[in-house]
C-alpha cells in the first residue's frame, strides 16, 4: 500500500463502515472511532495528489506553530486565511462589533447568496484591521493559548514556562533512546476557556532507530476530507525539520485518530476524489544552509515535482 492509498482506504472505510453522528457544528457526520495510518517518508513526501493540498499553507501554519504565535496576523501577513473564522467569531461576539447579526455564519454563508456577501464584506474589513491596527490584532487577532503557546511556553502552576518543543529536540540530540520524546497541547486547564479551538492534533511523540527519525501523532478529532491531509502534510515536514537538525534521517510518520470523520457535506467531494488515480508523490526541498528548526522560514521549505489533481473545494464546519 503506498502512502496515499492508506488515505485513501481511510476515507472509503469511513464512507462505507461510519456511523452517522451528529457533531458540534450541526453539519452531521459519518465518523469511525480508533484508527491509523503510516507514512514511510523515504518513499516521498505524502501530500496528496488525488486533489491540490495548498503546501504553502502548511508551511506557514506549521512555521506559526513553531514560533509559538497564536496571533493570526502573521497567518494573513502569508496569505494564510485557514484560521481567520475562529478569530472573527470571537470578533462579532463582541461588543466591539457594529455590523449586521452574523449569527449561524459558517452555514448561512454558503446557504444564502446575499448573506455571503454581507459575510464576505465583514471578514475582509476585520482581516484588513488585523493587517494594520495593533490595538484592534492585539484585542481579536489572538486564538488563545492553541498550539504554538502549548509547544513553546507551556504555563505551569508555579507560573514558569516550559518550551516542550525545543526540550524535545534536546532530548533527541542527548539521549535519542528516550521514550519520553512528547510534546502535548492538550492542556485541560486552558481548554474550557482559553482556547478558540482545542487542540484536534493534540500529542506527538518521537522515535529514533537506525538512524532514522520517526514521529506519532495522536489526534482526537480528525476532518478527514478538509484537515488530514493538512496534519499529514505538516507532522511529515516537521518531522523532516527536526531530523535535519539532529543529523536523523526521516522514517515514518504515523496518524492515529480518534474520531475520524467526514462531514454530511464533504461526501461527494470525497466520491470524486476517491474516483481519481494517485500520481507520484512529489519530493520536499530543505535550504541547506539552514539546520536549527527555530530558523526556518517560509522561503527555505519548498515541494518538487509535484503534479496533483486540481483541488476540490468544500466548505469549513466551524
Amino acid at each position: 500500500m503506498t502512502n496515499e492509498s492508506s488515505y485513501l482506504a481511510l476515507c472509503e472505510e469511513v464512507l462505507n463502515k461510519g456511523a452517522v453522528k451528529g457533531d458540534r457544528t450541526g453539519t452531521g457526520t459519518q465518523s469511525i472511532f480508533g484508527c491509523q495510518m503510516r507514512f514511510n517518508l523515504e518513499e516521498g513526501f505524502p501530500l496528496l495528489t488525488t486533489k491540490r493540498v495548498p503546501f504553502r499553507l502548511i508551511v506557514s501554519e506549521l512555521l506559526w506553530f513553531i514560533k509559538g504565535d497564536t496571533n493570526i496576523r502573521y497567518l494573513l501577513q502569508h496569505n494564510n486565511n485557514i484560521w481567520n473564522e475562529w478569530a472573527f467569531q470571537s470578533y462579532i461576539e463582541s461588543d466591539e462589533y457594529q455590523g449586521p447579526d452574523m449569527s449561524d455564519f459558517g452555514r448561512r454563508s454558503q446557504l444564502e447568496e446575499d448573506f455571503k456577501m454581507e459575510y464576505d464584506k465583514q471578514m475582509n474589513h476585520f482581516k484588513e484591521k488585523i493587517l494594520t491596527d495593533d490595538s484592534f490584532s492585539e484585542r481579536f487577532g489572538s486564538l488563545g493559548a492553541v498550539y504554538g503557546k502549548q509547544w513553546r511556553a507551556w504555563q505551569t502552576s508555579r507560573g514558569e514556562t516550559i518550551d516542550q518543543l525545543k526540550d524535545v529536540i534536546n532530548n533527541i540530540k542527548q539521549n535519542p533512546d528516550s521514550r519520553r520524546h512528547i510534546v502535548t497541547a492538550w492542556n485541560p486547564e486552558d481548554v474550557p476557556s482559553n482556547m478558540a479551538l482545542p487542540p484536534c492534533h493534540m500529542m506527538f511523540q518521537f522515535y529514533v532507530a537506525d538512524g532514522k527519525l520517526s514521529c506519532q501523532l495522536y489526534q482526537r478529532s480528525a476532518d478527514i476530507f478538509l484537515g488530514v491531509p493538512f496534519n499529514i502534510a505538516s507532522y511529515a515536514l516537521l518531522t523532516h525539520l527536526i531530523a535535519r537538525e539532529c543529523g536523523l534521517a526521516a522514517g515514518e510518520f504515523i496518524h492515529t485518530l480518534g474520531d475520524a470523520h467526514i462531514y454530511s457535506n464533504h461526501v461527494e467531494q470525497i466520491n470524486k476524489q476517491l474516483s481519481r488515480d494517485i500520481k507520484e508523490a512529489p519530493s520536499l526541498w530543505l535550504n541547506d544552509e539552514k539546520t536549527s528548526v527555530f530558523d526556518f522560514e517560509i522561503e527555505d521549505i519548498k515541494i518538487e515535482n509535484y503534479d496533483p489533481h486540481p483541488g476540490i473545494k468544500a466548505p469549513v464546519a466551524v
